[in-house]
């Protein structure tokens, strides 16, 4: 365990590898040589010249925040930097249940923040060629083709399913119940046919809710994920609370893994920002979740809800505020529709976190969370 003086010595030196990154970060977008056409046209836009007067990470607050409508429609290569138009590109989706989904254009970002995220997770869960299933929403998303990058990275090859979520999350607008279970058991058969079928797979991806309805249809026919050969488990999602963690360690994995049981990772992301990797959970700590950003190719910040430039005190309660550094995206200050609890920085991430995450008390009504 670090003492003070350690981790105030590994927080400055996050912190000034933070300040340099952004400044490195803006310094890309803005310039003519390798900005993408949004940034240098909104450049003109603003009060301020990014190139000389962002020197740090807090000067990235000059900017005004990131709005939702400009990653709704296109054309999406506006966003391409200059530098990497000859590039292979990507786009994924968010959202879209009503009106024109946000896109985000992606190069290589989904490939970096897996393998990332990879140096993280125990070998002795996760071994090293093991094959994986991915058993989360499929189509034009980020999460479908990351998970199959890190499954490749690690050695492995990646079993998926077809699931659509924007049909998951009509089907409850709509009332339509059994339609809803039927489609998940549609789900759940497609991933218990790929765990039966002598693949050997031994990781999985899966979001809280269709990790519980695997679990109980493996338990109809009789077995269990732990008895199916899966060892490592890694998951994400809104409904990842700690009465459901502790459900899951309790009822659905076979206990705690130092006890045999099915190892389990909460991670908390999304298109914009890649993975935030949480604090080890374990019964000790009542399965309290802390995520924190991937650092400095993204930070999160839990502000005011009076004002989203002020950062609540430890403990506080506030909205989540994400900003994305990398070199092809750059996004400033954009307010999720998330809120929680603004938590101490530790040893492995000598940076803020957020514990609590749920969606903004003034979306929560109006928010449909479907298969997450």
């Amino acid at each position: 365990m670090s003492t003070t003086t350690d981790m105030d010595t590994l927080t400055q030196a996050a912190r000034e590898r933070l300040d340099q990154h952004a400044y490195e970060t803006v310094q890309r977008h803005f310039h003519e040589s390798t900005g993408c056409p949004f940034w240098l046209g909104k450049k003109s836009e603003l009060n301020f010249d990014p190139l000389t007067e962002v020197k740090s990470y807090d000067d990235i607050k000059k900017f005004p925040l990131f709005e939702d409508e400009w990653l709704r429609g296109g054309p999406i290569s506006r966003w391409v930097p200059k530098d990497m138009v000859d590039r292979p590109t990507y786009v994924f989706e968010t959202g879209g249940t009503t009106g024109i989904p946000k896109s985000r254009m992606v190069i290589d970002d989904f490939r970096t923040d897996y393998e990332l995220f990879s140096e993280t997770l125990p070998d002795e869960y996760f071994p090293k060629g093991a094959n994986w299933l991915m058993l989360g929403p499929s189509g034009p998303r980020r999460l479908r083709l990351a998970v199959e990058h890190l499954c490749q990275h690690r050695g492995g090859i990646c079993f998926c399913i077809d699931l659509d979520p924007r049909w998951v999350v009509k089907l409850i607008k709509k009332g339509w119940m059994e339609h809803l279970d039927e489609y998940k058991k549609h789900c759940v058969d497609q991933a218990i046919t790929v765990l039966t079928a002598g693949h050997d797979v031994k990781c999985l991806f899966a979001t809280p809710k269709l990790l519980e309805s695997l679990a109980l249809g493996l338990e109809d026919r009789g077995t269990s994920i732990q008895e199916i050969g899966i060892t490592g488990i890694f998951s994400g999602g809104t409904e990842f609370t700690p009465q459901w963690t502790r459900y899951a360690v309790e009822e659905l994995l076979g206990g705690p893994p130092e006890e045999g049981g099915v190892y389990m990772t909460p991670t908390y992301g999304n298109t914009l920002m890649g993975l935030a990797c949480s604090k080890p959970v374990t019964a000790e700590t009542d399965y309290k979740i802390a995520y924190y950003a991937p650092q400095p190719r993204a930070t999160t910040e839990v502000v005011s809800f009076d004002d989203y430039n002020t950062v609540v005190g430890y403990g506080e309660t506030g909205r989540v505020k994400l900003t994305t550094l990398t070199k092809e995206f750059f996004v400033p200050g954009f307010m999720e529709r998330d809120e929680g609890e603004r938590e101490q920085p530790f040893d492995t991430y000598p940076w803020d976190g957020v514990s609590g995450v749920r969606p903004f008390h003034k979306f929560a009504k109006s928010t449909t969370v479907g298969v997450y």
